[in-house]
């Protein structure tokens, strides 16, 4: 099931393994969630996971782990995750198909 919750695009498989290289021993991933706040309402969050906690998903793929706050699966169902490299910013980016609102600047979302 979990395959479906979220696809990881190879830039961002390079960018977490670059992030986790850089991290403590401790970690063992990145864990994916959402937010209440934003001009639209809600915002994705990412952090360093150093445990696998109840309910979590985990999308092992690319050579990454990813887990996902079991409160977002419902928000990010279907939702690439992507690293976006421009000029003068770096992102990680999440084309979610469930979103319904995003504000001008793409912090957040509305679903």
């Amino acid at each position: 099931m979990s395959k479906e919750i979220i696809k990881i695009s190879e830039n961002a498989a390079n960018r977490i393994k670059k992030i986790m290289a850089q991290a403590q021993k401790t970690t063992i991933g990145v864990r994916v969630g959402v937010k209440s706040g934003g001009c639209a309402g809600m915002s994705y969050v990412m952090e360093y996971a150093s445990e696998v906690k109840p309910n979590e998903e985990v999308i092992e793929d690319k050579g990454v782990k990813v887990l996902i706050d079991p409160k977002a699966i419902i928000y990010l169902l279907g939702t690439e995750m992507d690293y976006k490299k421009e000029n003068f910013s770096s992102q990680f980016v999440f084309n979610n198909p469930n979103e319904t609102e995003r504000c001008g600047c793409g912090e957040s979302f509305k679903i």
